[in-house]
């Protein structure tokens, strides 16, 4: 009875693993109006995290919208940056974004590069990054950003779509984003 029983435990357990890894592969379909989880803390004598995290999330949605409702780019970067999570993907991808709205490329660039330095597999950063390619007339550096999205998520996603989009175009056309 006793192995019947640590069998049947066996099996649960096993399945209960497989039933959650779906949710794992999730992440990188996020999109990015939802802000980044929070970072590991390494203390656990902080008072009350729950705060700080949500007043991170109200932040990041405040210049989110700030960029993709106003095009307030500028007040957007500078919203961003005081959430002192610069450092983050989608943090930095956005900057990099507004930088790339205003016109500076130089430090738009810098930014992507943070962005995917934090995580390279941030799909959006390559949208973005692959665009700013086109932008600069660099296509087959924004056929490399395309062959990574689709590694990433496959040709069917919004992103893959947006930059193939793009170079589908004359150079010199308007971009779709």
């Amino acid at each position: 009875m006793n192995r019947l029983a640590i069998r049947l435990l066996t099996l649960a357990m096993l399945s209960l693993t497989l039933a959650a890894a779906p949710v794992v592969s999730v992440v990188y379909a996020a999109p990015d109006n939802e802000p980044p989880p929070p970072p590991k803390k390494k203390k656990k004598s902080e008072a009350r995290p729950g705060i700080e995290q949500t007043a991170f999330a109200d932040g990041y949605r405040a210049a989110y919208a700030a960029i993709y409702e106003r095009h307030d780019y500028a007040s957007a970067i500078a919203q961003l940056k005081s959430l002192g999570r610069d450092d983050t993907a989608a943090v930095a991808n956005l900057i990099g974004y507004s930088y790339r709205q205003l016109g500076d490329y130089k430090v738009s660039q810098i930014w992507y590069e943070r962005a995917l330095k934090a995580d390279p597999n941030h799909v959006k950063t390559w949208q973005y990054y692959g665009l700013w390619q086109v932008e600069q007339g660099n296509r087959d550096q924004a056929q490399y950003h395309l062959n990574r999205i689709a590694q990433l998520t496959g040709t069917t996603s919004e992103e893959y779509r947006s930059l193939a989009a793009a170079l589908e175009k004359p150079p010199g056309t308007g971009l779709v984003y």
